[in-house]
């Protein structure tokens, strides 16, 4: 959340009226730990880990704040452990023997957040999920490169809304205000199971998988931390966590099953405050996520283990409202079986106070 313009005329003030004002602003750190799109978290290697309470800064003031923010991760380089694997591999040395060709993932996300003091939050995210994909689906072994063809690709287009996450933060645990704590649930309000179906191709008619679909069926629990400190005249630091599984299924019959596997998040990175109308800023962004579980799940592919490094910068445009932007770089990756990869990933947002 972004800083009042009383803080920015105390920064110009003096250096010791601004580390001052920076303790007290960072009394609602915590507000968006775990605001990136929740439908994206079904398969391990989406890079949707930024942290966007620290993309757009912090404010202890109450009252209302909208934020909306728009994700594209596409998912088109095949890897496989610490590496980048082949179709023969795929298909010589199978887990399912899918050879999938590319998923493009865009996400609109309107945030809703209200406090109604310094200590506590209530924060609502709905997801918008607009998802591509396509596959070769199990092509017959050996691997021939002649079968990498348009006739054998499959394709689906969808666009609805996701799964709603709504989570609350209590930031009174110091008088600082920059130790919190967040509880929050997700909502199984997306469509799952099979509800999408391929449009084109030789799968026409029959469903994405379950991790394919704009929503998991299932309600999930989450729980988070934060902490937030001035290093410098300059410079701000965070570090934020959070954990997030599900306790309830949809889909929970025998051969009709799907439970998406555990998601554990961490962040931590600078902003730089030298300047009050523009914070750029870096971030490192770790996720790790366990095996989707269920006769639907693709058990063998779907878990994995990656780090995000994502330069961005926030600018204020005009009072309360602020834009920003971020680019996430993937410096290392172990992934379980074969997935699809995103090279990199891109999130613009805007964000008003009221």
């Amino acid at each position: 959340m972004t800083r009042t313009d009383d803080r920015y005329r105390a920064k110009a003030a003096s250096s010791i009226h601004r580390l001052l004002k920076r303790q007290l602003h960072a009394a609602l750190a915590g507000l968006l730990i775990s605001s990136a799109p929740v439908s994206a978290w079904a398969c391990a290697t989406c890079g949707c880990t930024l942290s966007s309470d620290a993309a757009m800064g912090y404010s202890a003031s109450p009252g209302w704040r909208i934020n909306l923010q728009y994700d594209y991760i596409n998912q088109k380089q095949l890897r496989s452990g610490t590496g980048t694997a082949s179709p023969a591999q795929v298909i010589d040395n199978p887990t399912t023997g899918e050879l999938e060709n590319q998923t493009i993932n865009r996400y609109l996300t309107l945030g809703v957040s209200y406090s109604p003091n310094a200590d506590w939050n209530l924060n609502l995210q709905i997801p918008y999920v607009m998802r591509s994909h396509t596959t070769y689906g199990n092509l017959p072994q050996p691997f021939d490169p002649a079968d990498v063809n348009p006739s054998n690709l499959s394709g689906s287009d969808s666009s609805s809304i996701g799964d709603v996450k709504l989570i609350g933060s209590y930031q009174g645990l110091l008088p600082t205000h920059n130790l919190g704590l967040q509880l929050g649930v997700k909502l199984p309000t997306g469509r799952y199971g099979s509800d999408v179906l391929f449009s084109s191709g030789p799968s026409a008619g029959s469903p994405l998988d379950a991790s394919l679909q704009p929503g998991t069926g299932s309600t999930d629990l989450i729980v988070g931390a934060y902490y937030y400190q001035a290093i410098s005249q300059d410079w701000d630091a965070f570090v934020n966590g959070a954990f997030q599984a599900a306790v309830m299924q949809r889909l929970d019959q025998t051969g009709n099953d799907y439970r998406p596997g555990n998601l554990a998040s961490l962040s931590f990175g600078l902003r730089y405050e030298a300047h009050p109308t523009w914070v750029p800023q870096l971030q490192v962004n770790l996720s790790r996520k366990s095996s989707d579980q269920g006769a639907l799940a693709d058990t063998l592919d779907s878990a994995g283990t990656v780090a995000y490094l994502s330069p961005g910068i926030t600018v204020s445009v005009l009072k309360n409202l602020q834009l920003y932007g971020f680019i996430q770089v993937p410096v290392y990756s172990k992934l379980d079986g074969y997935q699809m990869f995103p090279r990199w990933t891109a999130t613009v947002g805007v964000s008003h106070a009221f």
